[in-house]
């Protein structure tokens, strides 16, 4: 049975959720103040939950200050939601370094979706190492894909369980141009809305952290209209296949 926190204001909603989310043997417990949630996590050990579900707007504490403390202590994976459709709102959480986020309303179905598919990146990053694992060097980084672990200059990297998909996914099309609808549904486990910004949130912060150049090339080039290539050190012009 995974294990789910959920901060959320909205009492009913939450008793709601947690009945839907029980039938579907999932165990919630839900906060519904901010600073509580904010005591709650600072004193909780990293491996309590599975997963946090987090209101943008719970009282007593400003949820992204929930979400860096979560971030600063553990690698429990985030999905944000929110009832305002400011496009903002999702694009500081994904920065902060929620995986996901959804829209008030929505169909608790999709949401249960949403949280099966970021358990399954997180599932994969706590997983044993493979025997021979698959190691990936291009340049200065280093993906370990059996230990999802990343080096750069032999210095290991903190990536969500997002950020190391999409990593993945480039690195082994390198010269490729990989579409962005291939991301959203390899990366993401789901369609690409026609406004959602997830994707240039986390390839974003994967530039931020891996630097946004090497040897004066940039990394990850976005493709207008099409989607992202991960350059391959010395080899120009890159490879025109569509992933």
């Amino acid at each position: 049975m995974y294990r789910l926190l959920h901060i959320d204001d909205d009492a009913q909603f939450c008793r709601m959720l947690s009945d839907y989310f029980a039938a579907e043997s999932f165990d919630v417990v839900s906060i519904h103040d901010g600073r509580k949630a904010l005591q709650h996590v600072l004193a909780s050990p990293g491996n309590e939950y599975d997963l946090v579900l987090l209101d943008l707007a719970p009282p007593g504490v400003d949820a992204f200050e929930v979400l860096r403390a979560v971030r600063s202590r553990q690698n429990t994976p985030v999905i944000m939601l929110t009832g305002s459709p400011r496009p903002l709102d999702c694009i500081v959480g994904l920065e902060t370094g929620a995986d996901d986020y959804l829209v008030k309303p929505f169909d608790p179905r999709e949401l249960l979706a949403r949280v099966r598919a970021v358990l399954r990146r997180a599932q994969k990053t706590c997983s044993h190492p493979l025997p021979r694992p698959d190691r990936i060097v291009l340049g200065d980084i280093e993906v370990d894909v059996g230990s999802r672990l990343v080096r750069r200059n032999g210095e290991k990297l903190r990536l969500t369980s997002a950020e190391f998909s999409f990593l993945e996914i480039l690195v082994r099309a390198a010269g490729q141009v990989v579409s962005r609808d291939r991301l959203a549904r390899r990366a993401l486990g789901r369609e690409l809305g026609s406004f959602d910004r997830s994707i240039d949130m986390h390839v974003s912060r994967l530039r931020k952290k891996l630097g946004n150049e090497h040897n004066g090339i940039e990394r990850i080039k976005t493709i207008r209209g099409t989607g992202f290539v991960y350059t391959i050190p010395d080899q120009f012009p890159w490879r025109t296949p569509h992933l």
